[in-house]
């Protein structure tokens, strides 16, 4: 794996062989002289095979943490980022009674915020049915079903909302080349491209009226500036970008009014 290029080998191999072996991870580590059952030893291989192709680590496991849930995800959907917790995160701090999730993907956010805000009333959209299928489908394995509402599209026909967030697309047509083959082989190529400069699914979003008192966007490096004049002129008052743990301006946002 390390051959093929693979950035964190040992810690993908570690993961892969405690699924193989049905073992916890921390179990694995504790105990590197255990032995591997010859079914396990296959399956471990297999795994190996599509990492080596640079299929990400959770589209084999078709599991990925954020923050307190677990989601299910595949190629229909991009694997949620830690990064974007920052949405959640705004959420905690604001204590919206109402939230609407624009470009959903694989439910990350809206779920996230479902189960941390039990008295919030969720709202999710995405232009992808296959996405909204897996958004659904997690859903349903939280038990959070009856708390999210899940809309194919933009923005829902009717409601108003205390908080717009929304992780859309914002890579640049001239980024695309240099991301990694695990992004660019495997990972829904329309929930990543905006255009010539990554901002063209926000620039549509913000040249609308919007159904919230306060919007919050996740946006790539050296974009907030730029995103941050978008949302001024969109008629949001006190226009602030926020870091991720990177140091990377990640979060821009602001209220109306």
């Amino acid at each position: 794996m390390a051959a093929a290029g693979v950035e964190q080998p040992r810690l993908d191999a570690e993961l892969l062989l405690a699924e193989a072996a049905g073992l916890d991870r921390a179990r694995l580590v504790a105990d590197p002289g255990a032995e591997l059952p010859a079914a396990a030893g296959r399956r471990f291989g297999e795994m190996v095979r599509r990492r080596i192709c640079r299929e990400p680590v959770a589209y084999i496991l078709r599991r990925q943490g954020f923050r307190r849930i677990e989601l299910e995800v595949d190629p229909r959907v991009l694997i949620p980022r830690p990064e974007t917790e920052l949405l959640v995160e705004l959420a905690l701090e604001l204590e919206p009674r109402s939230v609407l999730d624009v470009g959903t993907g694989s439910g990350a956010v809206a779920l996230a915020i479902a189960d941390e805000l039990p008295n919030c009333r969720v709202t999710a959209t995405d232009d992808s049915p296959l996405a909204l299928e897996v958004a659904k489908e997690n859903a349903c394995r939280l038990g959070l079903e009856e708390r999210v509402e899940f809309e194919q599209g933009t923005l829902p026909a009717h409601g108003e909302f205390d908080l717009l967030v929304a992780n859309l697309p914002y890579v640049a047509e001239r980024d695309w080349p240099h991301l990694e083959p695990d992004v660019t082989h495997w990972e829904p190529r329309e929930a990543l491209l905006a255009g010539r400069d990554g901002l063209d699914a926000i620039r549509a979003l913000l040249a609308v009226p919007l159904p919230a008192r306060v919007v919050g966007l996740e946006v790539g490096k050296g974009q907030a500036e730029r995103v941050s004049r978008f949302a001024s002129v969109a008629g949001f008052e006190g226009v602030e970008a926020r870091r991720d743990l990177a140091g990377i301006e990640r979060m821009v946002w602001g209220r109306h009014g």
